[in-house]
C-alpha cells in the first residue's frame, strides 16, 4: 500500500498536465517498467523521517519520476527497452517529459536553493558515471568502486537529500546512501551476474565483498526500519558470496 501511494500520485500529477493521450500511455509505461523500484523504501525512508503524509507522498514522487528516467536512460543503453513500440525515437522525449516531471515536483516541495544545488551536483555526478560504466571494458575493484559510488551512491544521496530535508535524518543522508549505493549495487550485480563483477579477478571480487560488507554493517548501525528492510535483501547474498 505505501509504494503504491506514490505511485498513484505519480500517475496523479502526470494525469494534471494534460498531455494528448499517446504521450500519457508512453510516461505511464515507462513508470510501470520503473516498479518497484524505491518505492518502499522511499516510503519507509520518509516515515523513519517523520515527514507528514503530503510531504512525503511529493518528495517521494519527485524522486520517482527521475529514477524512472534514469532507468530508461538505462535500458536504452542496454537495448532493455521493451515497454516502448519506438525506443530510440519514443524514449528521449519520454525521458525529457519524466525529468521535467521531477523538477515540477520538486518545486511543490519547497526545498531551499543550497539544497537543490547539490541534488542536482549529485544527479550530475551520478550521469557522468554512467559514461564511463558504458565504456569500460575490463573491471577492476577500484573502476567497480569508482562507478557503483557514482551510478548508485551519489544517485540515492540525492534522493535521500530531497527526502529527509529539515528532517532530524538530513544530515545522515549523505552517509546512508555511500554505504546503501555501494552494498545495494554489489547485491545487485552478483544476482543478476553483470559483467562489472563476474569478469572481475577473484581477488578483485573479494575486495568488493569486503567493503560491501563494511557498508552493510555501516547500515545495521544507523538504526532505521527502512534500512533494515533493505539488509533483508543485501545481507543473505553477501553471506554466501564466495
Amino acid at each position: 500500500m505505501s509504494a503504491g501511494a506514490i505511485f498513484q500520485e505519480a500517475l496523479r500529477v502526470l494525469v494534471r498536465q494534460q498531455l494528448q493521450e499517446v504521450s500519457q500511455r508512453d510516461v505511464v509505461a515507462t513508470l510501470e517498467a520503473g516498479r518497484p523500484g524505491p518505492l518502499a523504501f522511499t516510503y519507509a525512508a520518509g516515515e523513519d523521517a517523520g515527514l507528514p503524509f503530503q510531504k512525503l507522498l511529493t518528495r517521494a514522487t519527485a524522486i520517482y519520476f527521475n529514477f524512472c528516467a534514469g532507468n530508461l536512460a538505462d535500458d536504452l543503453m542496454d537495448g532493455e527497452c521493451t515497454y516502448l513500440s519506438d525506443p530510440f525515437r519514443l524514449g528521449p522525449c519520454v525521458q525529457y517529459i519524466l525529468q521535467s516531471l521531477c523538477f515540477r515536483t520538486l518545486l511543490e516541495a519547497e526545498l531551499p536553493p543550497p539544497t537543490h544545488t547539490s541534488v542536482t551536483q549529485e544527479l550530475l555526478a551520478a550521469a557522468g558515471q554512467q559514461l564511463i560504466e558504458v565504456r569500460t571494458q575490463q573491471w577492476s575493484a577500484q573502476m567497480f568502486s569508482q562507478v557503483a559510488e557514482g551510478i548508485a551512491s551519489r544517485q540515492w544521496s540525492a534522493y535521500l537529500q530531497i527526502l529527509w530535508w529539515d528532517t532530524p535524518l538530513s544530515s545522515r543522508a549523505v552517509n546512508v546512501s555511500m554505504n546503501a549505493g555501494l552494498a545495494g549495487h554489489v547485491v545487485k550485480d552478483i544476482s543478476s551476474a553483470d559483467p562489472r563483477y563476474t569478469t572481475l579477478p577473484e581477488a578483485d571480487k573479494r575486495e568488493i565483498i569486503a567493503r560491501a560488507r563494511i557498508a552493510a554493517q555501516a547500515l545495521r548501525e544507523e538504526h532505521l526500519r527502512c534500512l533494515d528492510a533493505l539488509l533483508m535483501t543485501i545481507d543473505p547474498v553477501l553471506q554466501e558470496a564466495l
